[in-house]
């Protein structure tokens, strides 16, 4: 970025309250005309508030915005589209029957009388697609394009609309790394041609390989602005967190025992009966960790669902220690010693309305060391959640604050807390740190690991093929409800995971 370069969009001193909360306090920032700015900071930085108000959702209640100069309100997306403002968000909004030319124009047809003309649409659509290098089909249906493809057809939307701004809010959150690495050149490509983009992610590598300038939000605040060359991914996470946090996961080699899970053939059907795991086949070792990598959506889910009592499934064998764990209830896998640390904290694994202390005890309140004749015993409990709220960093007022009123990285601690205070032959560990901020994904990485030296026999799920990949000690990846091919971490390649991950067979590969 030259400092000469056109100021494309301005936002000064923006602030934003709910109730009970400011969202953003005085926030400013500048992205200049073919200039990626990335906008990074943990969940519940502010980033998405701040772009809201940008695009026209939300309207500020002290600051302005200037675009091209001019402070402009706008009073909604309409209004943020005819200024050149164009965002994509992380979850698509498209008709999965129509085609890509049919997606693109919906809503901005152009006309000719009373009818749309759809051979100027497929025109301009394809002319567009081909300048900023897309590659698309515009006449292929949505619902045939992989993730990828699709978010191209997202992004394609705003520039039909003539935007020169574009907001990319968390846009590689379900692309393999081959997608991702495409987006990036796109990316790159559109400022080269003199499109402003601002790049929402929580994701370190990716803001040092496309950001020109990178903007750091922290507890609702601009806390910095910085360039790549100025920083490192250490560096970012300390602007992020307000400490010095490790990054990478430290441990030594696995010592694998005996089998614990044992799976095989399972298969699975997802809510609406289609199948979702099909004929997988895998087994856990003590003292190993087992990472699932995948992009979302082929399997995992239902996969540690029936694994956990959760989903009803078809198998030829679930063992847990030897014990018989096919079509047992949540209930009855936990008394085998299974921990789950389920993906959905919020629906599955705490009663918000209930204390730290009562949640930390939800799959043990009856044992004789927290009941005697039906009666809580009070006191047993609270010495418990004492002991793990320290133990665990739990950040909380007290162990009789209601759980619901912590932090999403607070939470997700109660839940490690619970399942490895009961020391679980296995755990089964679904996307542990979706939504918590650095410095709590270290701690949670460093108690998986601990349980593995304890031991314990862990199944990661992860989206994050990075945690994956430092996690684990063999890697399984997981396309289309199956598992397409097993490898050892050591021996594991970003590269190739990213083409079983996009289908590839492995011979392909």
């Amino acid at each position: 970025m030259t400092p000469t370069r056109e100021v494309a969009l301005e936002a000064r001193g923006l602030t934003k309250r709910f109730p009970g909360v400011v969202a953003n306090a005085d926030v400013s920032l500048r992205v200049h005309r073919g200039e990626v700015l990335a906008l990074l900071g943990e969940n519940g930085a502010g980033k998405s508030t701040l772009v809201k108000m940008i695009y026209g959702l939300y309207e500020p209640d002290e600051g302005e915005i200037l675009i091209k100069g001019e402070a402009v309100r706008l009073k909604g997306p309409r209004d943020a589209i005819r200024r050149g403002i164009g965002m994509v968000h992380q979850h698509f909004q498209l008709v999965p029957v129509f085609t890509v030319a049919e997606n693109v124009i919906l809503g901005d047809e152009p006309h000719q009388g009373p009818f749309v003309n759809m051979r100027k649409a497929r025109a301009e659509v394809a002319r567009l697609a081909e300048e900023f290098g897309l590659q698309l089909d515009v006449d292929a249906k949505v619902e045939d394009l992989p993730v990828g493809t699709q978010q191209r057809v997202e992004i394609l939307k705003a520039l039909y609309r003539k935007a020169d701004i574009l907001i990319l809010d968390e846009p590689t959150a379900v692309l393999t790394p081959q997608e991702t690495d495409d987006l990036l050149d796109v990316i790159k490509g559109f400022a080269d041609s003199g499109v402003s983009v601002i790049f929402i992610t929580h994701k370190l590598r990716e803001v040092l390989a496309i950001a020109d300038t990178i903007e750091v939000l922290r507890g609702g605040k601009a806390v910095g602005t910085i360039t790549p060359a100025q920083t490192d991914a250490a560096g970012l996470a300390q602007m992020m967190v307000g400490r010095t946090v490790l990054l990478t996961v430290e441990k030594v080699p696995a010592d694998p025992g005996e089998v614990v899970l044992d799976v095989v053939g399972l298969s699975a059907s997802n809510d609406i009966g289609l199948p979702a795991v099909r004929d997988v086949s895998l087994q856990v070792r003590a003292g190993e960790i087992l990472g699932i990598a995948g992009v979302e959506g082929n399997g995992q889910r239902e996969l540690v669902q029936a694994l956990t009592g959760l989903r009803p499934c078809r198998a030829d064998a679930v063992t847990v220690n030897g014990q018989d764990a096919k079509d047992r209830s949540p209930r009855a896998v936990h008394a085998m010693g299974v921990g789950h640390v389920p993906e959905d904290r919020e629906a599955d694994g705490l009663v918000g309305g209930y204390s730290v202390a009562d949640n930390l005890v939800l799959d043990r309140f009856d044992e004789p060391e927290f009941a005697r004749f039906g009666i809580r015993n009070r006191g047993a409990v609270d010495a418990l959640a004492e002991e793990l709220v320290g133990q665990f960093d739990i950040r909380t007022p007290s162990a009789q604050t209601t759980v619901q009123s912590l932090s999403g990285g607070n939470k997700q601690k109660v839940v490690i807390a619970r399942e490895l205070a009961a020391e679980p032959a296995l755990l089964i560990a679904a996307q542990p740190t979706r939504g918590v901020d650095v410095g709590s994904i270290e701690f949670i990485h460093s108690q998986i690991v601990a349980a593995r030296d304890r031991g314990a026999a862990v199944l990661l799920v992860s989206a994050e093929l990075d945690e994956v990949l430092g996690l684990s000690d063999r890697i399984a990846v997981m396309y289309d409800g199956r598992i397409v091919e097993t490898m050892s971490a050591a021996d594991a390649d970003r590269a190739r995971i990213g083409l079983l991950m996009a289908g590839h067979a492995a011979s392909e590969s």
